[in-house]
């Protein structure tokens, strides 16, 4: 049995905060000698973006992660540009002196949102008309909102001719080992073109694919399938009573159960503008950046889920498995290949983002509609040992596909904050 692992919810004192966030908020000198706005204008078009994204186009699995980095990406470089503190994102541009970032950050997020999904055109100019009512008239908005319009421009540049429009045939023919559509509805796989689009913060989606998954004749897979078939079944006696809880409150869609916390944590900390920008940025082009290379290995190894593993034993050739044709995961198969665990490239992206944005207390709360609770981590190794297991429990992967992924998400996250995001005047 697993045992349940404790969970601190102490939030950081305002304090504590100012002093880890010392080295790494260097402000420069015109800069220092005025208060940056606060952050409402981030965590307004956070929501907006997760209405069209999601709500609108219904974009699924984990690819609004790429829209939410595109759209995060604009914002920092927009607020950075006038307010200063931090390198802007693939653009040298500054903004004029005393113009308004919040204007340049409604802005920025709005033509994003505009170029990328115009049927949503009423919803975004009610949200962009909203955030423009909070701020004087005059100068200073007019000069911001060019300004965003610049910012937002550079990176719908950056992204022509990234992979979006790949055509992908996914079609594998069915044998021991190889992913084919799932029980119930057996749904063809979805978005195989993400895995060929360029990341955001590196340039080749193959870069950070590891090797493949173990054999369907070794000790480990057998280990892991016996695992997942005892935890992970509907009707499991093994899983314990939280177990089952973890698996069903990391059943919320991530991107949108993340940015939520995003939010959350920027509001309690009262981070400014700027450095709510940052986090965003950060936390969410990684993100972009570990979907696409989780789709990448996905799509190359084509590896097959649980249910069918379980259900097909008999044919993998490993004496040790024993197959199960009514056997049934707590949640729904995903509609895409096993290997790596995308959820949890994710978790490792974004807490090695904020471990390094917080110096290691987290402190993000999540909720999760799925399960109607919520939770708070301050420490990432809790979180991601949580949403490894969480998978497990599930019945959709094996372990080796999240912890591998994980250490792929961590990597990716990791570097998104060495070469980007980082400190003027260091």
């Amino acid at each position: 049995m697993h045992a349940r692992p404790s969970t601190r919810t102490a939030a950081i004192g305002l304090t504590a905060l100012a002093l880890v966030a010392l080295p790494w908020a260097t402000t420069p000198t015109e800069a220092a000698t005025r208060k940056a706005p606060g952050s409402t204008v981030i965590t307004d078009w956070s929501r907006t973006a997760m209405d069209v994204v999601s709500v609108d186009a219904q974009r699924p699995a984990a690819e609004p992660f790429l829209w939410y980095g595109f759209v995060s990406a604009a914002v920092y470089n927009a607020v950075v540009g006038i307010e200063g503190r931090y390198t802007p994102y693939k653009w040298h541009a500054r903004g004029p002196r005393g113009a308004s970032s919040e204007a340049a950050a409604a802005t920025a997020a709005r033509r994003v949102l505009l170029t990328y999904f115009p049927a949503s055109k009423t919803r975004i100019d009610t949200a962009y008309t909203a955030s423009l009512a909070k701020v004087p008239d005059g100068k200073a908005e007019k000069q911001g909102v060019r300004f965003g319009e610049r910012a937002a421009a550079r990176i719908i540049e950056l992204r022509k001719d990234d992979g979006r429009d790949a055509k992908v045939t996914f079609d594998p023919t069915p044998a021991p080992g190889v992913w084919r559509p799932a029980p119930p509805d057996h749904r063809p796989a979805v978005n195989p073109w993400l895995g060929k689009v360029r990341p955001m913060t590196f340039d080749d989606p193959a870069r950070f694919v590891p090797g493949p998954p173990p054999a369907l004749t070794s000790k480990r897979y057998a280990r892991e399938l016996a695992e997942v078939k005892a935890v992970g079944a509907k009707n499991s006696t093994e899983r314990s009573a939280w177990e089952t809880e973890t698996a069903l409150f990391f059943s919320d869609p991530l991107p949108q159960q993340l940015q939520r916390g995003y939010a959350d944590h920027v509001t309690r900390h009262k981070l400014d503008i700027v450095d709510a920008a940052r986090l965003f940025a950060a936390a969410n082009t990684a993100s972009a950046d570990a979907t696409i290379t989780t789709w990448n290995a996905k799509f190359h190894y084509a590896y097959w889920r649980p249910v069918h593993a379980v259900r097909l034993a008999d044919t993998d050739g490993n004496p040790a498995t024993e197959a199960d044709p009514a056997w049934e995961p707590l949640l729904r198969t995903p509609p895409y290949p096993e290997y790596i665990g995308g959820h949890c490239a994710n978790d490792g992206a974004v807490m090695a983002v904020l471990d390094g944005l917080t110096g290691g207390d987290i402190d993000l709360r999540l909720t999760s509609a799925p399960t109607g609770t919520t939770r708070t981590y301050t420490s990432s190794a809790d979180f991601n040992r949580d949403v490894i297991n969480a998978r497990i429990w599930s019945g959709i992967h094996f372990r080796t596909a999240d912890v591998v992924g994980n250490r792929i998400g961590r990597h990716i996250g990791e570097r998104a904050l060495r070469h980007y995001f980082q400190p003027l005047h260091r």
